[in-house]
């Protein structure tokens, strides 16, 4: 991965043509890069935590993994789990190792920033920006903080 670009701006960075929206972080696979909207990245921080932060670049690099591994589903859903699993996996491991060292109140960041980033009720899981319901993405990314890769399906 190339960089880590912080934009204020809708439009301000682009991938691929598309200019990225306001409110997001994403890899960009045109790019090789992720970009994240720095007043929403502060906002999430100064209303969740810090551990929130950890988990959006980690789920964004775990989509650079994807990428490099050629892992393409079906559903978007799908890879955005993997992503959520991946990037839990990233921050365990971290923990584990001991390079990562989490305060208290991290873990429940986590779970909070999660339920902020979770598809809105009803929205369909075939939908082709579908991410997932909280329960989905809360599994998804303990699954991988508790087990590592091992339970992303990484194949």
């Amino acid at each position: 991965m190339r960089r880590i670009t912080p934009y204020q701006q809708e439009g301000e960075v682009a991938c691929g043509g598309q200019p990225l929206t306001r409110n997001n972080a994403a890899y960009c696979s045109a790019g090789d890069f992720i970009a994240y909207d720095v007043n929403w990245a502060v906002g999430a921080f100064r209303q969740i935590g810090d551990a929130f932060i950890f988990y959006l670049l980690g789920h964004e690099y775990a989509h650079a993994v994807q990428v490099r591994l050629g892992i393409q589903y079906r559903f978007t859903i799908q890879q955005e789990l993997q992503a959520d699993c991946m990037g839990g996996a990233y921050i365990g491991d971290s923990v584990k190792a001991g390079s990562l060292t989490l305060d208290r109140g991290d873990i429940d960041e986590l779970r909070q920033g999660l339920l902020a980033v979770a598809d809105d009720p009803g929205q369909p899981w075939f939908a082709p920006d579908a991410h997932g319901t909280a329960e989905q993405r809360t599994d998804a990314f303990f699954e991988g903080y508790e087990g590592s890769l091992a339970p992303c399906d990484i194949t």
